[in-house]
């Protein structure tokens, strides 16, 4: 029996065009499965796609990202600096620091010299707990503070959450490149680079406050709404590019303010009196007219 020689009909020719379509397809399909990004650069596009594509969520995405920018931070791009750090002096009497440690909420304080040029250990706020129900007033700083972990600034901060994860300790000194102290880095810092800003519950609390202080002073809030602060104070603040009262005075100084600092807006003068690295968080707001 003889066979038939392959059909050469044109229908023939659409249906092996087809097949060939779809083994490129399918190729290049594996290609892009498969590839293997070469740095950051090409893994943050890659990240986008897949959030492009529903395979991801937005909040994963910023978490990923903020991860990859993560890896090549050095502390010194996340520490408090010098003039912003809460310190005790070794030689004050907790009646001089606790007003001072209750005000700031903070677990741990460096614990300096006279001049506060030299850290001589880190005290937390836990161990001044039995001097506070015990009437023995026989308090001695140097036997409950901690040593000192010094770090240099370039270091990385993945190296030092491993550091911090490994050695059990939440709070490092920062030195420049001639030993002095430059600023502080606590392990919720490196943490807020990677998950956000994280608020306990006194930030919460503190959020929702604004507290009369004397007869012309308030504390408030950054994060006041601008609507809110209007009503307090019988003011008429509008900006389109902020909500918030802590916008308003960010935008005045037109860069980001150091501790103390103040800045006079309409017969208001602001000051910033508790601010992270990224954020102001509380304000001290007096009449002046």
């Amino acid at each position: 029996m003889i066979e038939e020689p392959p059909s050469t009909s044109p229908e023939s020719n659409k249906g092996l065009g087809f097949f060939k379509k779809i083994r490129l397809f399918l190729r290049g399909l594996y290609k892009r499965v498969s590839y293997t990004p070469m740095n950051q650069k090409e893994l943050s596009g890659v990240l986008k796609e897949a959030e492009e594509m529903n395979l991801i969520d937005k909040n994963i995405l910023d978490m990923m990202e903020e991860t990859l920018e993560f890896s090549s931070m050095q502390v010194r791009d996340v520490m408090i600096p010098r003039p912003q750090m809460i310190v005790v002096r070794h030689n004050e009497k907790p009646k001089e620091f606790l007003p001072r440690i209750i005000d700031s909420s903070h677990s741990r304080f460096p614990v300096v010299d006279e001049d506060s040029e030299e850290v001589k250990g880190i005290l937390l706020a836990k161990e001044l707990l039995p001097f506070g129900f015990s009437s023995n007033n026989d308090f001695n700083l140097e036997k409950v503070m901690r040593p000192v972990n010094f770090i240099p600034e370039s270091k990385k901060l993945d190296s030092l959450l491993e550091e911090f994860r490994k050695k059990r300790y939440h709070m490092a000194i920062v030195v420049d490149e001639y030993g002095s102290v430059s600023g502080l880095v606590t392990i919720e810092d490196i943490l807020e680079e990677i998950v956000g800003e994280i608020e306990d519950e006194t930030d919460i609390d503190e959020e929702k406050q604004i507290l009369q202080v004397s007869d012309n002073e308030y504390l408030v809030p950054a994060l006041t709404e601008l609507e809110d602060f209007n009503d307090q104070f019988n003011t008429e603040f509008i900006a389109d590019d902020f909500d918030t009262i802590g916008g308003i005075v960010l935008k005045e100084f037109a860069r980001f303010p150091a501790l103390n600092e103040s800045v006079d807006i309409n017969g208001y003068k602001f000051t910033v009196v508790s601010a992270s690295r990224r954020q102001i968080k509380k304000l001290r707001v007096k009449v002046t007219e």
